[in-house]
């Protein structure tokens, strides 16, 4: 309905019509409002806000040049995220899926001491906390799970159950038959059912609440900066997984992630301090690391914490300074 409305509006109408002239002032205003949807569409359909950075800035040109192509009788918000889908799509097909450790093969019992980071993986990455309505729809086991589906059932399912385009609308865009939408709908809502947790992480931290999620935060940093292995396994689920993409491999159960934790982290990796923050819509804490006794303590890894009940269920640590700089956070302390 509010775009409706703005396609009414003379503001509207007047910087569609300067943006068709060539004035791109015009055009950034109006396409400003849906950057950040675009975004985080282009981050889900991909799994890296790099690509997802390349992909919406190829599909703004490609808008930009093809202004023609929309005559403003049905939605710019539609337009748009059909550019940057089929954009997305092309790119997927260059580049492959994004993957975590997980999907590399099974966990390992033991702390691998020396594990060396896999340069031939295309890892998935964090997503800095934004203020989306649909929150869920960027949290990391959604948008891990997104990237076993073809780019098709992708497309489809996230223009239709995340950004609420009918079937009809989606066919449209993806230049396809309805049946051939509905049919890519059910096969990759089958395909998220056996990957994806029954229980999405929002009402989860809303149960939780604000000021406990803090307390867990604090927790686990103060564990890690002391070398409190008993203050650390408390906090976590009897089922727990850490990961550490580009590392290849990864520990279930605790005390698989005991034996980790003990050898490496509270053992061999120096000394941490941390910054609270929050990736993909749930909690998070970045780890800065000195290795020595002297020194700053820089930059390491983004920890994204998923959360049961008031426990630690899931780690993943994404061992890449390059992506502080994303989420606002200083390059050392």
């Amino acid at each position: 309905m509010a775009q409706t409305r703005r396609l009414l509006e003379p503001d509207f109408a007047d910087d569609l019509q300067r943006a068709r002239k060539g004035d791109d002032d015009a055009f950034a205003r109006l396409v400003a409002p849906l950057r950040g949807p675009l975004h985080a569409h282009c981050y889900r359909m991909l799994g890296s806000v790099h690509d997802a950075d390349d992909a919406l800035q190829d599909a703004l040109v490609r808008a930009w040049l093809g202004l023609s192509g929309f005559q403003g009788r049905g939605s710019l918000r539609g337009w748009l995220f059909t550019v940057a889908t089929r954009t997305c799509l092309d790119l997927a097909a260059a580049r492959g899926r994004r993957a975590l450790p997980m999907d590399l093969g099974p966990s390992s019992e033991h702390a691998v001491v020396g594990d060396r980071p896999r340069d031939d993986v295309a890892w998935l990455s964090p997503y800095p906390d934004v203020v989306l309505e649909r929150r869920e729809s960027v949290e990391l086991a959604f948008v891990a799970a997104l990237q076993h589906l073809p780019g098709n059932q992708r497309a489809a399912l996230l223009l239709f159950d995340v950004l609420g385009f009918a079937a009809a609308e989606i066919a449209a865009m993806m230049d396809t038959t309805v049946g051939s939408v509905n049919s890519a709908l059910a096969r990759a809502r089958r395909t998220l059912a056996e990957k994806v947790p029954p229980m999405p992480q929002q009402p989860t931290l809303r149960r939780i609440g604000d000021e406990r999620i803090r307390k867990i935060v604090e927790a686990y940093a103060t564990a890690l900066e002391h070398g409190d292995a008993a203050g650390l396994v408390a906090l976590l689920t009897t089922d727990v997984t850490w990961s550490m993409p580009p590392q290849p491999h990864w520990y279930r159960g605790l005390p698989a992630v005991t034996d980790f934790a003990v050898r490496l982290p509270l053992g061999t990796c120096g000394s941490w301090r941390h910054l609270a923050t929050a990736a993909n819509a749930q909690p998070a804490i970045a780890c800065y690391r000195r290795p020595g006794p002297d020194g700053p303590y820089e930059a390491w890894s983004l920890n994204v914490l998923t959360l049961r009940e008031d426990r630690i269920a899931e780690i993943t640590s994404f061992i890449d300074p390059a992506v502080f700089a994303r989420f606002g956070l200083p390059p050392r302390l």
